[in-house]
């Protein structure tokens, strides 16, 4: 496994992440024991870097995280693994209204209530990164919630704080970079998705701002195991995202990725992650990660030679922008 740096922060991170969505529920049923042998892989290969979320089954993949961390704590395990987790907004509109105001989605009541929540599921007295799960540009000229909590880090109950871009306007977060607002920022970034790379990338690193990339496989897509008749499972949410005639317009451009690789070495699957590793700016890529194999697969690739030049100029030309999917439309 290798290491990169995390910004301007003194955090030396895997740059395979576990990604801890799915093992929260929301991509169908998931058996907990699978769950809980998939952590203690990826951290026996040497990921040391866990993202996950309060949404991610109402606490439950927080929880999980925390057994897994305590039980190897209790074997005597000399290790520190860095926990991201996240807070959505109160009740309302996903992706927040631009009418909305923030210090009503994120109120300091609801904030500090939060964090104790957050607090109590990883089983910790402090929070390594504390994200607010999604923005809207409209709240940049008044962040009111990072002075929360900026005044919550001050306190000692949270070390670093960032935030979760939105999926329809990443670039909303551009300014609270420049403004120092936050330490870290998560993105979409993928062969599909590129526009990070025009603008926002080059800022974070400017501003020393760590970068963990998410959807690194487009929700399983830009792994090539989808095709015209994949059905999704009931409770799995990309049977929205890929709902109409998404998946087979989607499978289509992922065999064109296909046939960029047959000359590779790399499975889809590594080329997805080498593409976004080759970004310098990228602290760490969080793939999600839900049994055993997922994570000897996906902190493999750590391992793997870089991606030359060629072969990712030739991904970049599969840009494909529709990050508006996640808003259902």
């Amino acid at each position: 496994m290798k290491y990169r740096s995390f910004g301007k922060h003194d955090l030396k991170c895997s740059e395979i992440g576990f990604g801890a969505w799915a093992i929260g529920g929301a991509w169908g049923q998931q058996d907990d024991t699978d769950s809980l042998a998939a952590l203690n892989r990826a951290l026996d290969l040497g990921c040391n870097f866990i993202d996950t979320a309060a949404g991610y089954g109402d606490g439950k993949s927080e929880r999980l995280i925390a057994k897994v961390l305590n039980e190897r704590a209790a074997v005597g395990k000399d290790e520190h693994i860095f926990v991201a987790t996240k807070t959505q907004p109160s009740d309302g509109a996903w992706p927040p209204s631009p009418y909305d105001q923030a210090e009503d989605r994120y109120s300091e009541a609801y904030l500090r209530d939060h964090l104790a929540t957050r607090l109590d599921c990883l089983g910790t007295d402090k929070l390594d990164l504390w994200q607010l799960h999604t923005w809207t540009r409209a709240w940049n000229r008044n962040p009111t919630p990072f002075k929360i909590l900026r005044r919550l880090q001050k306190e000692g109950k949270v070390g670093l704080i960032g935030v979760s871009s939105p999926e329809h306007d990443q670039n909303s977060v551009i300014d609270l970079m420049r403004d120092g607002w936050i330490d870290s920022v998560q993105i979409i970034y993928n062969i599909f998705e590129q526009e990070p790379a025009a603008e926002l990338l080059n800022v974070a690193q400017e501003c020393g701002v760590g970068v963990i990339v998410r959807v690194a496989f487009d929700e399983g897509a830009l792994t090539g195991k989808f095709n015209q008749e994949t059905v999704f499972p009931e409770g799995d949410f990309r049977a929205n995202y890929f709902a109409g005639d998404r998946l087979s317009r989607t499978v289509v451009r992922v065999e064109a990725i296909r046939e960029t690789l047959k000359e590779s070495d790399y499975t889809m699957a590594q080329a997805a992650l080498k593409f976004v590793l080759a970004h310098p700016a990228v602290s760490c890529v969080i793939p999600g990660i839900r049994n055993p194999a997922q994570a000897e697969a996906n902190c493999g690739v750590s391992d793997l030679p870089d991606m030359s030049p060629a072969l990712l100029t030739a991904l970049q030309q599969h840009s494909w922008r529709r990050a508006f999917w996640y808003d259902g439309k």
